[in-house]
């Protein structure tokens, strides 16, 4: 008995030794276990700059081997070498460089680089100098960590970097196709590059990140985690497989499951500890209706009022290739979701068909276009009409007589409980709005009005068939004068312009797509016309499209010989490769216009070959003066010189410099320059000798400006030469009806203008 009771003791001695022996070596080996140069480059570098930033500095020839161009930390030490924080001489740009730990040497270069560019306390970072004996050894990975946080604290003082704690639901390791080093997240999509994050799938952790980027994961918060409002996507009797974060994951459910039927194509809530799952609760209630407005806390659904949204909202597009949506994604005035609903909150919406894509929404601004806020709004329409309001619980019915009026006002009874409908009774009846003024008169629109009450007041929302909405569009954005081909391209354009809009829902708080001004498309300022309904008919659901996707159909007035592309917003103009900075004319020649020399010598010719050189706006000039631009412009004393120092693509002005007698100032952007050289008092001397004036804008930013002189009343004065009307970007109008009434044909002159682009049918967008 005591030999036994000698043995189990021994062997609990020596499980006891093991289990110290295995806890002093893990803590040996965390004290010893480093961070690899690459990986710390990557955090530092992160931290001093995003990743657009750190890409946009790239050196023009890298420092490393091209064997090594694919390696993910070329980038991010490249940076720091451009930089000046690391030494190419001490420091070789090669693969054991990057995947040795990194030294106290490295660390202090770091410090006095920062410290060096006055960036936080100086002695908090120079605490980590060390040029000693320790210099070349490798700082553990518990010091790394003390040494990074000091230094983001000094270099990154407007908190780019950021914490964030979210759940972990996979990697490349459970993630069949996932690209490398992808971290699938309830708070979207990271990358991790040189981190590991294999072990914290399904737990919940806290971690740094700067924009999409994880720089350090700082602890697990906890092991248990709920996947709210998740889709089950199928079951086999033994694994149910759920779609959460737009990625596929199987989990065991025996005993987790109470009833087995009907699971897939559900939303259930599945709750796990240490990554098994414990528990799966399904939502099976449905609600559906036409969706008349998002907002950030609610879905208001035509029969059931406003519903609140649950904290775990989700949307899933279940025909087709099954994916997460986003909010943006329902579509306002459209009936193609089921909602799941549990608690009165709504968990998810079910995007179940392809919306078909036959009306707008549309916000009918005040007299001017100067609110989107009525102080009273009169209405009657030419048949008889039904006025419909209250709530789902106390919905009321009031039919109004032909020509008979009805007007609303703030705090009118009839808008309190929400939304309040006028229509005809009869279909085709038109509604009149008595108490706005457009340049056709009084408005007469098509469709039915929606009213609602908002704190600035009341909002009009007309909604109207696409087609109808467009026969209204085009003889206001375009005269219905022109040639039929050019109002055909007319068309097409705005049609295609409007169904992005219409997904683009940015209006969809107050439950429209767009509104009637020039913010997006001009409605129904002037009379319908013969002509352009034509052209509308004539091109019934044709859209313009690149690469089987509707594209983005911008247009403006007229060209000063030559177009632009979409970097004139600062976007990158590759994504829109349709778009063309080319000559207005048939050779469609690149120019290079970016030197104010090139640019000057351009807009000065009057004889420049365009399709819409005969416009009266092709070239202009105004005179403005110091004491004009003082009104906006402001911090720099008397001002006395203006020049263009940057020039985009066709020769834009990219960035305008402002010198005065205390100092200088730079704008940025075509649509601010044009905002800060404009005002209502210039006068402009348009190419036919004609003058215009009243503009608060300057036409366009291809502008050269020249400067005068100041005479004895120390004003200077400068002389703007311009070209064309409006951004450059697209389709010019005028440039349009010069080709057609050349002979060319709508799809030569959409062909010309959206290079490589097709037509297509709008029920043929995916």
């Amino acid at each position: 008995m005591n030999e036994r009771r000698k043995l189990i003791n021994w062997m609990a001695g020596v499980t006891t030794f093991i289990v110290v022996l295995l806890i002093v070596i893990v803590l040996l080996d965390r004290e010893e276990d480093g961070v690899s140069l690459a990986a710390a480059s990557r955090t530092v570098a992160l931290t001093l700059e995003s990743g657009n930033g750190i890409l946009e500095n790239a050196p023009e020839t890298s420092n490393f081997d091209e064997d090594l161009s694919d390696q993910w930390y070329v980038k991010y030490m490249d940076y720091l070498y451009g930089q000046g924080y690391l030494d190419s001489g001490s420091v070789k740009a090669d693969e054991r460089s990057a995947t040795s730990a990194v030294t106290y040497a490295v660390l202090s270069d770091w410090a006095k680089k920062a410290s060096e560019e006055g960036k936080g306390e100086k002695d908090a970072l120079l605490s980590y100098v060390d040029s000693g004996d320790r210099a070349k050894k490798a700082v553990s990975s518990e010091n790394f960590w003390k040494f990074y946080d000091a230094f983001r604290a000094a270099v990154d003082p407007d908190r780019a970097v950021a914490e964030v704690e979210t759940d972990l639901y996979g990697t490349p390791d459970n993630v069949d196709g996932a690209p490398a080093w992808t971290a699938y997240t309830r708070d979207g999509i990271f990358q991790f590059e040189g981190l590991y994050l294999d072990g914290y799938i399904d737990q919940k952790i806290r971690f740094l990140a700067r924009d999409d980027e994880i720089l350090k994961v700082e602890e697990m918060v906890s092991d248990e985690i709920v996947y709210e409002n998740a889709w089950i996507s199928g079951f086999s009797g033994k694994t149910v497989t759920v779609f959460i974060g737009n990625i596929q994951r199987e989990f065991p459910v025996k005993g987790v499951l109470k009833d087995e039927s009907e699971i897939s194509g559900q939303i259930g809530d599945l709750y796990l500890k240490g990554g098994t799952p414990k528990r799966l609760v399904l939502k099976k209630e449905k609600i559906t209706g036409t969706v008349l407005a998002v907002r950030d806390t609610e879905i208001e659904i035509d029969g059931y009022g406003s519903v609140p949204l649950a904290d775990q909202f989700k949307i899933y597009r279940t025909y087709g290739v099954l994916r997460e949506q986003q909010k943006k994604d329902i579509l306002v005035g459209y009936h193609m979701q089921e909602f799941v609903v549990a608690d009165g909150k709504i968990c998810a919406a079910l995007t179940t068909e392809k919306p078909d894509i036959d009306m707008i929404r549309v916000l009918i601004m005040t007299n001017g276009f100067k609110s989107l806020f009525h102080d009273t709004i009169t209405l009657s329409c030419d048949s008889m009409a039904v006025l419909e309001y209250g709530d789902e619980k106390d919905a009321k019915t009031e039919s109004i007589a032909a020509g008979e009026t009805v007007t609303i006002k703030p705090g009118d009874s009839r808008v309190a409980s929400g939304r309040l409908t006028f229509r005809s009774a009869n279909e085709g009846g038109m509604i009149t709005v008595h108490s706005l003024e457009r340049a056709q008169g009084m408005p007469v629109y098509p469709g039915h009005m929606e009213i609602t009450e908002e704190s600035d007041g009341l909002l009009l929302l007309n909604e109207v068939d696409l087609e109808e909405y467009l026969k209204r569009v085009t003889p206001s954005e375009m005269p219905p004068t022109y040639e039929l081909e050019a109002l055909k391209a007319q068309a097409v354009c705005a049609r295609t312009y409007a169904w992005r809009q219409i997904q683009g829902n940015a209006y969809s708080t107050y439950g429209a797509h767009v509104d009637d001004s020039t913010n997006f498309q001009v409605y129904n300022n002037t009379l319908t016309f013969d002509s352009t309904d034509t052209a509308v008919n004539e091109t019934f659901g044709q859209l313009l499209e690149y690469n089987g996707d509707p594209i983005e159909a911008f247009y403006y007035s007229t060209s000063d010989g030559h177009g632009t592309d979409g970097s004139v917003w600062g976007a990158d103009a590759s994504n829109t490769p349709y778009l063309r900075a080319v000559t207005i004319n048939n050779k469609a020649k690149k120019l290079d216009l970016t030197s104010n020399e090139a640019f000057e010598s351009f807009i000065k010719d009057e004889n420049t070959d365009a399709y819409d050189s005969d416009f009266p706006m092709f070239r202009w000039n105004t005179k403005t003066t110091s004491t004009i631009l003082d009104e906006k412009i402001g911090g720099v004393g008397r001002i006395t010189g203006l020049t263009i120092t940057s020039r985009g693509a066709g020769g834009y002005a990219k960035t305008l410099k402002v010198v005065g007698t205390e100092g200088s100032k730079t704008f940025s952007g075509q649509s601010r320059i044009r905002s800060i050289l404009g005002n209502v008092s210039l006068v402009y001397n348009r190419k036919d000798g004609s003058t215009s004036t009243g503009w608060d804008t300057l036409p366009s930013g291809f502008i050269y400006i020249e400067n005068n002189g100041t005479d004895e009343n120390q004003v200077t004065t400068f002389t703007i030469y311009g070209g064309g009307f409006g951004h450059g970007v697209g389709m010019s109008q005028n440039g349009a009806q010069g080709m057609a009434k050349q002979g060319k044909t709508c799809q030569e002159i959409l062909k010309f203008f959206y290079d490589g682009c097709g037509l297509m049918d709008i029920s043929e967008v995916n």
